[in-house]
């Protein structure tokens, strides 16, 4: 299943990223949005992402938003947050930024705590906000941070949401099915994640994890028409049915995708491969002299972020050009307080990959 891409270049990021060949192939079909076929496979995709989040279909449910990732979290937070509902944002990067400037947008009250992109959220200062805030109703955060590679602890926090009686919101983007996160365990009430990140599918459809005690509770919230999540999912209930129209590749592609991963050996496999392919990028990289903007113990296996290196001609562009005519193309950084870019090894990437990189990036600086 290995692919370079028709491109002529594999793609190093947290997602759009590269896809396998038979992932690409599905979407040569057109299917008709009302065939009882393919609301059949909404169905069956819905019932399997929850078999991935470790979660029974009594206790939740699964919901699919058109759009991409942010669209997923915009529609959680403008539907489950009641009007005197207050969220606590534990954030570290630029997508609990985006995260706190939707609340802004719908107006809900928002406690949002900033912490350093390289350190991850505090515990202990939540539970004290928790603790002098009793208007606080719902916590949320970003799980990997694609800003920086970071990943947070979201079961010490999924914890203390439950010890306080709190719903809590996860945006699990760029980590669900790359890394196991049993749902229910972690006291985790909506997560949101993507077709594109690390099933492997293509952009077009976010897709949340919801407990469903809670999403029936915020029938008439919603303060969206198109990002309703209660009556997104109360169609789909029904019988699979989009409320409008869906992006029919994109759900065949992900049908695929999902076949994919179970053949790969489901997430402990996926994950494995992903670990392999950021240790050894690591590793390469930190002997070609770079160093990670994150503490090792915090790394996640997505997506690295690296500073330029000290005393030496560097220019994003011009390397970011000279890989790209190599076989590959990669992040510019995305942080205000140092000079960075990011390699990210999710998507169909192998070692192999990381090796061939290692060799490029050593002969551009030997020649920079």
């Amino acid at each position: 299943m290995k692919n370079l891409g028709t491109a002529g270049y594999k793609l190093l990021t947290p997602g759009p990223l590269t896809t396998t060949e038979t992932v690409k192939e599905v979407m040569l079909f057109d299917h008709c949005t009302w065939d009882d076929d393919y609301k059949e496979i909404t169905q069956k995709i819905r019932r399997d992402l929850l078999k991935l989040a470790q979660v029974e279909e009594t206790e939740y449910t699964t919901v699919l938003m058109q759009g991409s990732g942010s669209f997923g979290v915009e529609s959680v937070l403008g539907s489950v947050v009641p009007k005197d509902g207050c969220v606590l944002l534990l954030s570290n990067g630029a997508y609990g930024e985006r995260a706190a400037k939707m609340c802004s947008y719908y107006e809900i009250p928002c406690i949002h705590v900033k912490q350093d992109y390289n350190k991850t959220p505090d515990a202990n200062g939540a539970e004290e906000l928790l603790k002098t805030h009793p208007e606080i109703t719902h916590i949320m955060m970003i799980h990997s941070e694609t800003t920086s590679g970071i990943l947070n602890d979201i079961e010490s926090i999924g914890k203390l949401a439950e010890a306080y009686g709190k719903v809590f919101i996860v945006d699990a983007m760029s980590s669900f099915a790359g890394v196991e996160i049993p749902v229910k365990d972690w006291y985790i009430d909506f997560l949101i994640s993507s077709a594109n990140k690390c099933i492997q599918g293509v952009p077009g459809f976010s897709f949340i994890i919801a407990n469903r005690v809670l999403l029936m509770e915020s029938k008439g919230r919603a303060r969206s028409l198109c990002l309703d999540l209660y009556d997104q999912w109360a169609g789909m209930e029904k019988d699979g049915k989009w409320r409008y129209t869906s992006p029919t590749h994109v759900v065949l592609a992900f049908e695929q995708a999902m076949k994919e991963l179970e053949q790969e050996g489901g997430i402990k496999a996926r994950h494995a491969r992903y670990q392999k392919n950021m240790d050894t990028l690591v590793e390469n990289f930190e002997n070609l002299g770079f160093r990670l903007y994150v503490d090792k113990a915090w790394q996640g296996p997505i997506i690295a972020t690296f500073l330029y290196p000290e005393g030496k001609h560097f220019d994003f562009q011009e390397m970011y050009a000279y890989i790209k005519e190599r076989g590959y193309a990669i992040y510019p950084g995305k942080l205000t307080d140092a000079d960075t870019f990011r390699i990210g090894v999710i998507g169909e990437i192998y070692e192999e990959d990381v090796l061939r990189l290692t060799e490029i990036m050593k002969s551009y600086m030997e020649q920079a």
